[in-house]
């Protein structure tokens, strides 16, 4: 399986492809930024993320993508960002017909770690381990996309089931009582 990791962000978004499956050897495809620069108007800076993410999925074909779910901060203009970004991927995977799955990042240190409340230290050197690199990818949002990456290629397959079990729960009306 090669999923490509989001980690979304406005000024630096991460990606990163890693190929692998459960009980298999992990590989780094590629890993990079998308950037933009604060000086430009938001509609030009989620351009450049936007055509940035169309050449990166067409570029590297992943199965499937996997990207950071937001979560709330005090700093309302990040998650703002944060989410149009987040956005920008999904509509970039569904175009091209591939499955996204969002995960948390307290799931994503869980997968790579073994803690929830890694830091991101901690996250790039078991990043680096894993993939067998030299160092941990820089910045550490490219560690970051790695990382998510790798959590759904372990854990993704199981969460879609639970996700579409759910769903087809939600379908047939809830709970029969």
């Amino acid at each position: 399986m090669r999923v490509l990791g989001i980690d979304p962000g406005l000024t630096r978004c991460g990606v990163g492809v890693v190929e692998g499956g459960i009980g298999r050897q992990l590989s780094l495809v590629e890993v990079g930024v998308l950037r933009s620069t604060p000086d430009l108007p938001v509609e030009e800076r989620l351009l450049l993320v936007a055509r940035g993410l169309e050449r990166w999925i067409d570029a590297t074909e992943p199965d499937a993508i996997a990207v950071e779910r937001v979560f709330a901060q005090a700093n309302v203009r990040t998650v703002m960002g944060t989410a149009q970004v987040s956005g920008l991927a999904l509509v970039a995977a569904a175009a091209r017909g591939l499955p996204v799955t969002m995960h948390t990042p307290s799931e994503v240190k869980a997968a790579v770690t073994g803690s929830g409340r890694a830091d991101k230290a901690q996250v790039g050197a078991m990043v680096t381990r894993l993939l067998r690199l030299d160092a941990a990818p820089k910045p550490a949002d490219a560690a970051d996309a790695l990382a998510l990456a790798i959590c759904h290629i372990w854990r993704g397959p199981a969460t879609n089931r639970i996700q579409a079990a759910v769903a087809a729960h939600a379908a047939a009306g809830g709970a029969r009582r």
